[in-house]
């Protein structure tokens, strides 16, 4: 594996970012954020659906605020492809599930109540196959269909209700920092409460790998996955001494968890079950991301092939194409990729690469003639769309990139950062109200009411009265008044 850029502080400004952005969350006033009922209690019962889904929102607008994330749209698509295999097998009663890609090399994961489900980059370093990277998504699907969130606060015998506030900050901070750390940040909201809310519980846990082999196995992967990831983290563990992994800490494992795990797998009926090239394709892709520098990821990959039975290996030949792309070489890294097409004609991350390299390269006419053609065979492919949008930024087609980026906006509207690309094709396109708007949707996903109503009430003077968009305009600027209202 190449060695990860891992600098202290890094993490520590990360961790002081996220307590910084919970701290803000809890101060805020009703004018900027959504009033946070209490919840639960005792003898209060499960908590609701609609406060599931009002968690999932918070939790999701606080880690927006606070928490480096991946936006790569081949890893999220990869993240999407691999999650909704697991779904159908799943017993969710809600599917529309909502992903985040957090930025850190640690092994994490998480589900929350909301439909919420988070994994870190490094969750992709340290699963060497695509059977144990699933596993995991497997086992926090599984707890979440269990309703485990809301069963261990239930059990919770406190004597004042637990804040919603006080909730988030708790799951931002134990998912995405050490518990420990999440403690100290949230002092004097409840935080012991919280962290013994969050984390699970024994039987919980087994519950979850037993529903989590069930999902595996009924969507055609490797239940044996799981135990081989349990002892990854384990031998992580034993190598960081008392510095507990992040999933360790809310997700206690014991080796005979391990053990109970791995011959449960046995059970299963033993099949050749193979890892699909895109997980490699995806995880090389990653390795380049965390390398210490891109140099060092060329010269790794070189080492890498120059093991006989690696030349043949295509994830590590692309590995290397993506490593000169981000080391300025990327006439070598079109080479590779060229190669690689011919090899495995119409794969789109090789396509998606392919066009990165052209453009790196001013050659955007070839560049957008490929992805075109990409997307013809694959319509309305994320990060075809996605890169094609660039393309036309690229070379001052504002029009043509902001058409690029409604669809995608359309299709995927909590993703925040295709609101900010446009606003800036809307901006190259001299189309002021599209600034405005997507400006707009960009400040409600970052829970900014009052900024996004102030955007959507420039876009209001800019049209004519009467004018349909200016009636989407008004009824979208209502809504947002609504969700700063209190709550009664």
């Amino acid at each position: 594996m190449i060695p990860a850029k891992l600098p202290k502080s890094r993490l520590s400004g990360a961790t002081r970012a996220i307590a910084l952005a919970v701290g803000l969350t809890l101060a805020q006033t009703p004018s900027q954020a959504q009033e946070l009922p209490s919840i639960g209690g005792t003898g209060g019962g499960l908590i609701s659906d609609q406060q599931e889904s009002e968690i999932g929102q918070q939790v999701l607008m606080t880690i927006r605020r606070s928490t480096p994330r991946i936006t790569d749209p081949l890893v999220y698509d990869y993240l999407s492809e691999i999650t909704y295999r697991l779904v159908p097998s799943a017993p969710l009663e809600n599917r529309n599930l909502k992903l985040t890609l957090i930025d850190d090399p640690a092994i994490n994961a998480f589900a929350v109540p909301g439909g919420v489900v988070g994994v870190n980059g490094g969750l992709f370093l340290n699963a060497t196959t695509e059977q144990q990277f699933a596993s995991v998504l497997a086992h926090e699907l599984a707890h979440l269909s269990q309703r485990h969130f809301a069963r261990r606060l239930e059990q919770q015998e406190t004597s004042a209700p637990l804040t919603l506030a006080g909730m988030i900050a708790g799951i931002v901070l134990s998912a995405v920092t050490q518990s420990d750390l999440g403690i100290a940040a949230i002092a004097g909201t409840q935080a012991m409460a919280v962290q013994n809310m969050l984390s699970y519980s024994r039987a919980h846990e087994q519950e979850a790998d037993r529903v989590g082999l069930d999902i595996l196995a009924s969507s055609g992967l490797d239940p044996r996955g799981m135990p081989e990831m349990f002892e990854i983290m384990m031998r992580q563990n034993r190598l960081q001494g008392n510095r507990l992994p992040e999933y360790l800490s809310t997700h206690p494992l014991t080796q005979s968890r391990v053990s109970d795990t791995r011959n449960r797998a046995e059970q299963y009926p033993h099949t050749d079950i193979r890892d699909g090239q895109e997980y490699h394709l995806i995880r090389s892709r990653l390795q380049v991301h965390y390398a210490q520098s891109p140099e060092i990821a060329v010269n790794t990959f070189k080492a890498y092939l120059d093991n006989p039975k690696a030349i043949q290996n295509d994830a590590i030949r692309y590995g290397l194409a993506v490593a000169y792309l981000e080391n300025q070489q990327p006439a070598e890294a079109e080479n590779i990729l060229r190669d690689l097409l011919e090899r495995n004609p119409g794969r789109i991350t090789l396509q998606v690469t392919l066009g990165e390299a052209l453009m790196a390269q001013n050659k955007v006419s070839e560049a957008r003639m490929l992805l075109r053609k990409a997307l013809s065979r694959n319509p309305d492919n994320y990060p075809i769309t996605s890169t094609l949008a660039r393309v036309e930024i690229k070379d001052g087609n504002g029009d043509a990139a902001a058409e690029y980026l409604k669809q995608l906006t359309r299709r995927l509207p909590d993703q925040e950062h295709l609101w900010l690309r446009l606003a800036e094709a809307e901006g190259m396109a001299r189309n002021i109200v599209g600034v405005h708007r997507a400006r707009a949707e960009y400040y409600a996903l970052m829970g900014d009411f009052e900024s996004a109503q102030r955007q959507l009430r420039q876009a209001q003077e800019k049209l004519p009265a009467g004018s349909t968009e200016r009636q989407v305009v008004s009824e979208r600027l209502a809504e947002f008044s609504r969700r700063m209202r209190p709550e009664q």
